[in-house]
């Protein structure tokens, strides 16, 4: 099976590039969005409609992918869906803790085999302001996790706004305080990764250098490759064996992120 995990950094300005031709070539049994940016209204805008938290269970055919979303109170702001081309036996959205569940962070696809977590994690934001609601949110996010990972193996995507190693940006020194790269964010999920998680892309790729999936859109970062890898595939220890593709598709333009990219054999 080929998973994608994109941030799109708002979905109506990708549809307006190259998001179609994107989703036709990657061909993926499942598509991973994060920072949709869209509420109810926009999907009719765009033609998209499907499942969500707020609308009517609809779930018409886009290149035969079903589709999900869960949107953000605030509008224009966060949110993230999944296209698949499998059924699920269920789908949540959020993680159960109405604190969190406000900004259309989380949705949870129950396949029989593993359950699909696509999460857009909170920024810490500009001084670290979020740093303290952050640290909750990872507590409570991987205690959801662990939770799932009792009943089937979890394969969890998205950003995850963190550089986890000083191999993942390419300036760890002058970054060392800064939202996405604190002592305590990466901490974290060094925490995740010792609780039963995988990095697949570290796993395949141990030391492999200068390979990002976020560039600033200022001082030509993306051209200088002056990046951070924070867009993750990780799955439960278990799945290791199951493993034979991660990628990181810098090539794939339309986003300040580019996809990442997990293939297993399920």
């Amino acid at each position: 099976m080929k998973f994608i995990s994109w941030n799109v950094n708002g979905l109506r300005a990708v549809v307006g590039k190259n998001f179609d031709e994107v989703l036709r070539t990657l061909d993926a049994d499942f598509f991973c969005l994060q920072e949709t940016k869209l509420q109810e209204a926009n999907l009719k805008e765009l033609g998209l409609q499907g499942d969500s938290l707020l609308s009517e269970p609809v779930i018409p055919s886009l290149h035969g992918y079903r589709c999900y979303w869960n949107h953000a109170e605030k509008k224009g702001y966060s949110g993230t869906a999944i296209f698949s081309r499998h059924e699920p036996l269920s789908v949540a959205y959020g993680i159960g803790i109405p604190e969190h569940d406000h900004e259309g962070r989380v949705i949870t696809l129950e396949m029989p085999y593993f359950f699909l977590v696509c999460v857009y994690t909170p920024n810490s934001q500009e001084e670290l302001r979020r740093l303290d609601y952050r640290m909750q949110w990872e507590q409570d996010f991987q205690a959801y996790l662990k939770k799932l990972d009792e009943r089937k193996p979890v394969v969890v995507c998205g950003d995850m706004n963190v550089a986890h190693q000083e191999i993942d940006i390419k300036n760890p020194k002058t970054n060392r305080r800064n939202a996405g790269f604190t002592d305590e964010e990466r901490e974290k999920m060094t925490t995740l990764l010792a609780n039963g998680f995988t990095d697949t892309f570290r796993f395949l790729h141990p030391e492999a250098r200068d390979v990002y999936s976020w560039w600033s859109y200022r001082f030509r970062a993306r051209e200088k490759n002056t990046g951070w890898r924070i867009d993750y595939f990780l799955v439960s220890d278990r799945l290791r064996p199951s493993i034979t593709s991660a990628e990181i598709l810098t090539d794939i333009m339309g986003s300040d992120h580019c996809p990442v990219a997990l293939e297993l054999k399920v």
